[in-house]
């Protein structure tokens, strides 16, 4: 495909504003900066949920995790843990994980690649450093979403896909590469699943490279994984998420080499309760799902059932 022109000569509502028109601010609705949380020894940066600002399309929580370095013999070790009515996604930039849970999935995680577990009534998984990678130095950095399920699949059986780098649809040319991840963007659409108008993208940009976002969901945000970017002449850092504001095409200029993960979706169908690894649009079913893991009803991991996360006090 070819990208649209970006260079506007004229702000007016809903157009694209030209660089260096600073009344265009308006176009971001909010900035979030992540908070950094220990998970026992391993630290994330949390985008979502945020104070004010639940979700975005379907997206109700987004992580971080690294750039972090590991000495030899170590990794990270999330032990077996539940979830309902969400749907984790999964992306690496560096290192590996191996993805375990309770259907009998083994699959490791390398950059590029998506890992798709659908929780719906529920599900239990763990993700760890394989053997490999505690065999060397090792690097792991990363992006883990959750994506709440509509009303109609929040008792789904938990499903699990897992799409290789190879077959995500990318669009590369005028120096940005654009994968779509999840969802429909920029002409094409990615073979994951997910039952809810939503989208997920990674975009690289080379120096001055224009990345256009159009109006085609409603709720749109944007996180700087790396480097540095213009949104009509107000700057932005690594480490932020930008909300957009709906109804407004924009473009991205890269001020430095950049990565970034362009996601969002249609409005969900009414708010979602979150209490640790469990979402729902039931209070009730959220407080059955915590009987459930205390009482041990939740089925076990194949290969990693020796250990487990246990409920919060």
């Amino acid at each position: 495909m070819s990208w649209q022109p970006c260079d506007e000569p004229k702000a007016t509502p809903h157009d694209d504003p030209s660089f260096g028109d600073r009344q265009s601010v308006d176009l971001i609705e909010e900035v979030i900066v992540p908070r950094a949380r220990d998970l026992g020894g391993f630290e994330v940066r949390r985008a979502l949920p945020a104070a004010g600002r639940q979700m975005v399309g379907p997206f109700i929580f987004f992580d971080q995790f690294g750039p972090s370095e590991f000495l030899l013999g170590e990794g990270i070790d999330v032990r077996p843990h539940p979830h309902i009515g969400l749907s984790t996604v999964t992306y690496l930039f560096d290192g590996e994980i191996i993805h375990r849970d309770s259907l009998g999935t083994l699959q490791p995680i390398r950059p590029g690649e998506l890992n798709l577990m659908s929780a719906g009534r529920g599900i239990v998984h763990s993700e760890r450093s394989g053997d490999d990678e505690r065999r060397q130095r090792s690097r792991l950095f990363g992006i883990q979403a959750w994506a709440a399920l509509p009303k109609s699949h929040e008792e789904q059986e938990a499903s699990f896909s897992h799409i290789a780098a190879a077959d995500l649809p990318r669009i590369e040319g005028e120096g940005k590469r654009v994968s779509v991840v999840m969802g429909s963007m920029y002409g094409q659409v990615s073979p994951a699943d997910f039952p809810h108008p939503a989208f997920y993208c990674e975009a690289v940009l080379a120096p001055g490279a224009v990345l256009p976002v159009d109006a085609d969901y409603d709720e749109r945000a944007v996180f700087i994984v790396s480097g540095q970017i213009d949104i009509a002449g107000e700057t932005y850092e690594a480490g932020r998420l930008l909300i957009l504001r709906p109804g407004d095409r924009i473009s991205i200029l890269a001020t430095s080499n950049a990565r970034l993960i362009v996601l969002g979706g249609e409005p969900m169908d009414g708010p979602r309760h979150i209490w640790w690894n469990f979402v729902s649009s039931s209070k009730d079913r959220i407080a059955a799902a915590k009987e459930d893991w205390r009482q041990g009803r939740f089925d076990t991991v194949p290969g990693d059932s020796a250990e487990f996360i246990p409920l919060p006090d």
